[in-house]
């Protein structure tokens, strides 16, 4: 049978619990040892082989794999060095260690991240009340819970004094539900009606309670949903389709060129062994080589980037799809705003009072229509102020964080608004309740919708004033009411004019304050009514109705979770990118209207739905409304999937956050899925593609901006290798198929290049500028467009046309300069060629920086790692020309001034052959 349709008896019964002491420390260590830790399994991470594999699928690498083995059979038979398949796998296996380790990375600071969220728990063992960390609760273990406490583990309440607690991390209902420990429910009762059973990774935000552990870990409410998830499969990146997609066409074009050269080389009468070493080298030119490893590098710069900006990437391959979203559905609390109930408007007498201020920092001022309050004026503004705070069990805490102070609250978030607005006007809780101690209370609940506190009176010191205009005395006490305005007023008689002096209550009176509470409400803010009364003794009986009457109503308290201050411009920002945000709420309609409309999110036309409206439409109604609607309110984690869903139907690249256990679905959904770091649940982080370290819609934003700018630098290093593999592809394939009608001098068929020389440029000169691109900041107007296509390829048709005028400029002039050699000397001829192609290449790097700007404008030398990059591999490229030892490896001779002056104007050409390409295609882009 079902724990919570057991009593309370009868569950301690079969968990054999010592009711009174608790289990001992030899039976709790007995069942640990059988039933495991109290914490979630991840999902079954990958054996390090796995990982490697994974790196290995990608078709350019199984290429280069096949390129290397090709290459060292035909070095074997001619008893060569293994040079050429050694450099190919060396790189191959750095591509390899390097998403593994960044992959590692990304684990291990996401368990870092769950380790901070482990909560500890209150046990009763041995006889005694103990703390243990979460990770050691076993069934059978008596835990106490208070507010603030995360729930350990899966308890059957035995006790709940005015317990509420907030589940939507497992239900995704918002308002926190009220616990009764002795009701017995039917077997088979939903989640959310189990009033005596309190879950997994849900708050306490009110009262106290204690339960025995039935369920801990995977067995746990919270487990079982994590089991499901665990078994949902990935897709791919559009990063990964497209370079996949790039390299298998790369792979097919070179198979079919090299076939095409060891024909064509044959029929003109070639020796075959030297036509198919002429076919390898092409392959080699074909396939960039530094292609997989420099994504690698440069996705895993993003992510070190990332994380500075508060988002931890999980996968590397999901950098760069947050550059290419179109839709941020984002939560509501925490992430637009600050998850911090704030006192923002007070109204005493016909007046509205002003609070600013930001979270629970205890500083901010008062103010009518914008000048400076002074309470001597104003006294009333302190009485409803210390009502709020006297009636009231949550706690201010402040912990020394690097050398400033950091606030929160413990117990519900609306009391601790009302303290700390007690504290920016000066009066600290403890000094309060050290004045009026508290002797006796009638606490909140859902039916009466006001709570009741009685104070006895402590004489103050002489510089202290009542706040309840009364002669202190020790013989009287004070009543404090606090609740819904309409029930507290109900129950007045006076009100308190801004003088604190107390009026007869007539008609006018009523009405001005519920219009004044109407005001407020319509403004979304969530209000409170205060009243008092002062008695010489108390009543023999405290019960309601001898303590509620003939009350003083003394003012409105308006509070909300305001907006984050960065949303503003960060909303800005995604707007002018072609970016939707959608708020997704379980808050009401009118609160999230209010908060979207202060930041700007509901669009003019635009409209909010409601979770009731979804569920009355069809999956294809939705498709269409999701169009024009800014903010959904009041909805289930349930329908944030179908939301997901009719965006992506709509072709949207969509970015989804979520915290609760039942958001998981969603975020998996979503082509990128993103976790709240603080709120967030372990099985929603495990989930997620990102995990947001702060809860900041603004960090949600930045991080886009920094997936654009990675996938921007791919874009540009992959235009660069592509440009200069074409040109060396042509560079090799037009000698062979016409080498007797463009050197007639050399009578023979023959490359310019040698396989060795080809992979020297692949790995060293194009490799090292092609990764200082993957390091550019980005064009300045980067968040200025819209969203790329999801369907546009890596190179799009503006970057073809480029790479055409840059394939034919780098070919012309290494060509020439061989040329030019061959007057004299075949191995010089190669030199010049060698040099000239390698030398126009560190150039042309230099204008890949950027697709649009000129290189004068975004500066020559702006970017210091292109500048190492093309200076060490100059110095290289020097190297293998002038130092004799390299000279027959690579076939190379050392060059005069002479030879370089007929070689400079060509290294030049491709450099500014970019340069021009640019400007007109700028100036074709400017008239369309």
């Amino acid at each position: 049978m079902a724990w919570h349709a057991l009593n309370a008896h009868e569950t301690i019964r079969r968990l054999r619990t010592p009711l009174e002491s608790g289990l001992t420390t030899e039976e709790a260590a007995r069942r640990l040892a059988q039933f495991g830790p109290n914490q979630l399994a991840e999902a079954r991470r990958r054996t390090f082989l796995q990982m490697v594999v994974a790196q290995l699928k990608s078709f350019v690498v199984i290429l280069l794999i096949v390129a290397a083995v090709i290459s060292g059979i035909i070095s074997i038979s001619q008893h060569e060095p293994l040079v050429d398949s050694a450099a190919i796998i060396a790189i191959v296996i750095l591509n390899a260690v390097l998403g593994v380790i960044q992959e590692s990375r990304a684990e291990q600071a996401l368990a870092a991240l769950r380790q901070l969220a482990a909560p500890e728990a209150q046990v009763l063992r041995d006889g005694r009340r103990q703390t243990i960390p979460a990770r050691d609760l076993v069934p059978g273990d008596i835990v106490f819970l208070e507010a603030g406490n995360y729930v350990p583990a899966d308890l059957r309440l035995l006790e709940a004094i005015n317990l509420r607690i907030e589940e939507a991390a497992l239900t995704g209902e918002s308002i926190a539900v009220e616990k009764d420990a002795t009701s017995l429910l039917q077997e088979n009762a939903p989640l959310g009606d189990r009033k005596n059973t309190a879950f997994m990774g849900t708050l306490v935000v009110y009262g106290r309670g204690r339960g025995v552990v039935v369920s801990t870990g995977m067995r746990t409410q919270l487990g079982m949903i994590a089991t499901l998830l665990q078994s949902m499969e990935e897709e791919e990146t559009p990063l990964q389709r497209k370079l996949d997609q790039l390299g298998r066409t790369l792979g097919i074009a070179a198979l079919v060129i090299c076939g095409l050269v060891f024909l064509t080389g044959i029929l003109q009468g070639g020796n075959i062994l030297e036509m198919f070493m002429v076919a390898v080298s092409l392959a080699i030119a074909a396939v960039p080589e530094g292609l997989p490893a420099i994504v690698t590098i440069s996705l895993a710069l993003g992510m070190r980037e990332m994380i500075r900006r508060h988002a931890l990437i999980r996968r590397l391959s999901s950098v760069e799809t947050l550059g290419s979203a179109t839709v941020i559905c984002s939560d509501k609390t925490g992430t637009l705003t600050q998850n911090a109930m704030t006192v923002t408007r007070l109204w005493v007498d016909g007046t509205f009072i002003e609070i600013n201020g930001r979270g629970y920092v205890p500083e901010g001022e008062f103010t009518i229509n914008g000048q400076p309050v002074d309470f001597n004026e104003y006294p009333a503004v302190l009485t409803a102020l210390w009502i709020g705070a006297l009636n009231n069990d949550a706690v201010l805490e402040v912990n020394p964080n690097n050398g400033e102070n950091a606030y929160r609250v413990v117990g519900d978030p609306t009391e601790g608004a009302l303290l700390v607005a007690a504290a920016k006007a000066g009066a600290l809780p403890e000094q309060l309740q050290m004045a009026y101690p508290r002797e006796d209370e009638i606490p909140f609940d859902s039916v009466r919708k006001r709570m009741v506190t009685v104070h006895a009176v402590r004489a103050p010191r002489a510089d202290d004033a009542s706040p309840f205009n009364e002669t202190i005395s020790p013989n009287v006490h004070v009543i404090t009411v606090k609740g819904a305005p309409d029930e507290v007023l109900r129950l007045c008689r006076y009100y308190q004019d801004r003088y604190d002096q107390p009026q007869p209550l007539d008609e006018a009176s009523r009405q001005r304050i519920l219009q004044a509470n109407d005001a407020m409400t319509r403004e979304a803010l969530r209000v409170l009514g205060v009243a008092y009364r002062v008695v010489p003794t108390l009543p023999e009986h405290t019960e309601p109705e001898a303590l509620e009457h003939d009350l003083v109503f003394v003012g409105l308290i308006g509070m909300i979770d305001p907006p984050r201050p960065e949303v503003i411009p960060a909303l800005q920002k995604a707007t002018r990118a072609g970016i939707r945000t959608l708020m997704i709420t379980g808050d009401y309609p009118n609160t999230a209207r209010a908060i979207a409309e202060a930041i700007g999110l509901l669009h003019p036309h635009h409209q909010v739905l409601t979770g009731a409206q979804l569920d009355a439409m069809d999956d294809a109604t939705l498709q269409h409304e999701v169009q024009r609607t800014d903010v959904f309110a009041r909805v289930s984690p349930q329908h944030k999937l179908r939301i997901v869903e009719a965006l992506k139907a709509n072709e949207e690249i969509v970015a989804m956050t979520g915290d609760g256990v039942n958001d998981a679905p969603a975020i998996k959904r979503a082509d990128i899925g993103i976790a709240m770091g603080i709120t967030g649940t372990d099985v929603t982080k495990e989930t997620a593609d990102m995990v947001l370290m702060d809860d900041n819609y603004a960090s949600i934003v930045a991080a886009v901006e920094q997936g654009r700018i990675i996938y921007s630098n791919i874009r540009k290093f992959v235009y660069y290798l592509i440009s200069c593999n074409l040109a060396e592809i042509f560079i090799i394939f037009l000698p062979t198929a016409f080498g007797r009608w463009l050197f007639p001098v050399a009578g023979r068929v023959l490359s310019p290049l040698l396989p060795i020389q080809l992979l020297w440029l692949n790995l060293i000169t194009d490799g090292a500028p092609a990764l200082a691109l993957g390091t550019e900041k980005g064009e300045p107007d980067i968040m200025d467009h819209p969203p790329r296509p999801p369907k546009e390829p890596i190179i799009n048709r503006f970057m073809q046309i480029g790479v055409a005028a840059q394939t034919v400029a780098i070919t012309a002039a290494t060509l020439l300069a061989f040329s030019l050699g061959l007057r004299q000397d075949t191995t010089l001829a190669g030199t010049l060629a060698f040099v000239t192609l390698s030398s126009s290449e560190l150039l042309r790097a230099y204008t890949a920086r950027s697709e649009r700007y000129p290189l004068l404008k975004i500066g020559v030398f702006s970017n210091r790692w292109m500048n190492l990059a093309v200076l060490s591999s100059m110095a290289l490229l020097l190297m293998v020309v002038y130092v004799p030892f390299f000279n027959p490896i690579f076939a190379t001779v050392p060059l005069t001034w002479e030879h370089w002056k007929l070689i400079l104007p060509l290294i030049f050409l491709p450099a500014v052959v970019a340069e021009i390409t640019k400007a007109v295609l700028g100036m074709r882009k400017v008239q369309r």
